[in-house]
């Protein structure tokens, strides 16, 4: 039995996502593939050839492969999945893998079985509905199965593999989309989906100006990414990808600091397999309090610096 993992890349280095990728495919048995279509990724496939349980990884270095376009990256792994009989497609529950998936899926005339939590055994998966309050059980007897795994539902893959590196030929250009530009935000804080510890505002805070006043000291004082909910992201705090919850970004980090969120439920299934839970929240009656670890009724605007003074 044969998996092919979709590889994640900026030409540079492998998204996090595909390390969790890898090793949920590993729960099929059998050879694992990654599939590493990029231009001038020399670096990406070295690191892709060291990861522990990867048998071989299947180059394709081409010019209109240098920018993740799903148009032209569908067609190659429809190809590639067709020649090479693959029990299954994998890929990481990412902006990436969800863009590609059901286009491949598509493509393979099959049906796309997304947010993976758990495999059972090849055709058997589990997956969460209703954001995060009903775990299903899905079975398929599909002779290929595409999935997208969530990423905090399998550890990392590490180093310690010796892969093969096989080249292919490149599939074709379809010129249906092209990049024009990329706007992309820099912090010297931890990644949000990486993070081991995350420190999330809400609408308690009441500003902007608030959130960054009171919660960069605290995310610094513990080396912490910086989150959101929903609603603080809404009123314009805070960018687009501070959102934690189900359109946001899906965290589980050691300990998840939730400052002035009530804990709706669209934010709750994004933090709530979080190791240690510390909630914060002027209202006892707060649904946050009911999945915290820890939990402080008091005025945040008292209690966030006495916490980093703290600190």
């Amino acid at each position: 039995m044969k998996t092919l993992v979709i590889a994640e890349h900026d030409n540079s280095r492998l998204a996090t996502a595909t390390l969790n990728a890898v090793t949920a495919a590993a729960r099929f048995g059998g050879e694992v593939d990654l599939l590493l279509a990029g231009h001038g990724c020399d670096a990406v496939a070295a690191q892709a050839q060291a990861l522990a349980g990867v048998t071989r990884v299947l180059k394709v270095d081409a010019a209109h492969y240098a920018e993740p376009l799903v148009e032209n990256l569908a067609v190659l792994v429809q190809r590639v999945v067709s020649e090479g009989g693959y029990r299954a497609v994998l890929a990481g529950a990412s902006s990436f893998g969800k863009n590609l998936s059901p286009r491949v899926a598509a493509l393979l005339d099959v049906a796309a079985v997304s947010d993976v939590v758990a495999i059972s055994a090849p055709g058997r998966y589990e997956r969460p509905i209703y954001a995060g309050n009903v775990m299903v059980s899905v079975e398929s007897d599909q002779t290929v199965d595409v999935l997208t795994v969530r990423t905090t539902a399998f550890d990392a893959v590490v180093d310690g593999g010796s892969a093969a590196l096989e080249a292919l030929a490149a599939g074709p250009d379809l010129a249906l989309s092209r990049v024009i530009g990329r706007e992309l935000s820099k912090s010297e804080r931890p990644e949000l989906g990486d993070a081991a510890i995350v420190v999330s505002g809400g609408r308690g805070l009441g500003s902007g100006e608030n959130y960054h006043r009171l919660l960069e000291p605290l995310a610094d004082a513990l080396g912490a990414a910086l989150g959101a909910s929903r609603a603080a992201v809404d009123a314009g705090f805070v960018p687009n990808d501070y959102q934690v919850g189900q359109t946001g970004k899906i965290v589980a980090p050691g300990l998840y600091v939730a400052v002035g969120i009530s804990g709706a439920i669209q934010h709750l299934a994004g933090m709530k397999d979080s190791k240690v839970i510390v909630a914060i929240n002027k209202d006892p009656d707060a649904p946050i309090f009911q999945v915290a670890d820890y939990g402080l009724v008091a005025d945040l605007f008292d209690a966030v610096p006495a916490l980093t003074s703290s600190l």
